[in-house]
């Protein structure tokens, strides 16, 4: 079945239809992940745009239970160059193109993906409509540019849990299936979910933290009444600047506990103490990201990331130091609070998918809740 996509600068890619027959608008970004892509797929942080795959080939070891980021796919649509016909993986208990059906996700393939992923990087990420039903041209993009900007989007309030949750589920090891705590000691954990990977929650699980995950909208009275050793400030889709209450509750907790953010929760974080945020040209999405880590001596780790939106450099206040930095385009990639029990990382440590070097700032939390509220990274 032919399909369109149309973005609002007017340019139109056609293709073919390969998931569910449903139109789909959204922000359209790409991902330069060769793998991956089941948790691309069901990763909050992609709620609200349309994710194109600069790798050629997708699909190949199916789909499985198991390695989902949510509870579902959370993309608005997929955009591939070729969709695998074979699902060739002792795991795989679906096809790729049967999962997107399943869920009513809409995907489109045979179109060329190198060209659109150039045009994203010379024009910037945009909105885009793909449709198989309407085939319009004009139409399309005039529905495109009418749909909503990711710029004061607030989503994090979208995809977040309705209501508190524990949880106890560790990482996964081959032949084992998923961990659960070790005995000992332990560390209750209040995690913010702004749009949270089950992989941080598991990282967190596997070091001993108890774990319990609250709504984005949790006041800060309500994290303190708790008594939990430390704050996690979850990854998450949209327009940072967007989650004020987000920013009123990390106001009033900083100084008071241990506190650790990815991604979103690092841009929130740094919003609440006084720094700003801006929208990047085409964002960074992939598995392979170098970042220079400054404050462990001028090392470089390679990545996973997934954001549209970074903390400016300059208007960081005094009080946060830079302890990260982006390696393609310098950008904030991680912060320590000077006084108190806080750091962040624009990154993802839990990867899922992606490199697993810098995992270890899972066990910088757990120092940090060793340490008490006042104590530095």
């Amino acid at each position: 079945m032919k399909a369109v996509l149309a973005l609002e600068d007017g340019r139109i890619f056609e293709g073919v239809s390969f998931g569910a027959s449903a139109d789909a608008i959204g922000e359209v970004v790409f991902n330069t992940g060769m793998s991956g892509y089941q948790e691309v797929l069901t990763d909050p942080s992609y709620h609200g745009q349309i994710v194109v795959m600069t790798y050629p080939l997708i699909g190949n070891y199916g789909v499985n239970k198991e390695d989902g980021e949510s509870a579902k796919i959370q993309v608005r649509a997929f955009v591939v160059k070729e969709p695998s016909s074979i699902s060739s993986n002792f795991r795989s208990e679906q096809s790729l193109g049967d999962y997107l059906k399943s869920q009513n996700v809409s995907a489109i393939c045979g179109l060329d993906t190198r060209a659109l992923t150039r045009h994203i990087r010379s024009k910037g990420a945009m909105r885009g409509v793909i449709s198989t039903a309407d085939v319009s041209p004009e139409t399309l993009v005039e529905r495109a540019r009418a749909s909503e900007s990711m710029n004061g989007a607030d989503l994090a309030s979208v995809v977040t849990t309705t209501k508190k949750y524990s949880w106890g589920e560790g990482l996964w090891n081959l032949g084992k299936g998923f961990g659960k705590a070790p005995t000992g000691k332990t560390y209750e954990v209040a995690a913010l979910d702004f749009g949270i990977k089950r992989n941080i929650l598991r990282h967190l699980v596997e070091r001993g933290c108890k774990v319990t995950v609250y709504p984005a909208k949790t006041t800060a009275n309500e994290i303190l009444g708790a008594k939990p050793d430390g704050v996690f400030l979850s990854n998450g889709p949209g327009d940072p600047s967007a989650v004020s209450y987000a920013m009123e509750t990390v106001r009033g907790l900083v100084g008071k506990i241990p506190m650790f953010g990815i991604c979103l929760g690092h841009q929130i974080m740094c919003l609440a103490l006084g720094a700003k945020t801006f929208k990047l040209k085409f964002g960074h999405r992939g598995l392979n990201h170098p970042v220079m880590d400054i404050f462990t001596g001028n090392i470089v780790r390679i990545t996973s990331q997934n954001h549209g939106f970074a903390v400016d450099k300059e208007t960081l206040p005094a009080d946060l130091e830079l302890t990260h930095y982006s390696l393609y385009d310098g950008t904030v990639e991680g912060v320590r609070h000077k006084k108190q029990a806080a750091f962040s990382v624009q990154y993802h440590p839990e990867a899922a998918p992606g490199p697993h070097d810098t995992s270890v700032h899972f066990d910088q939390f757990i120092k940090l809740m060793e340490g008490g509220a006042t104590r530095g990274v």
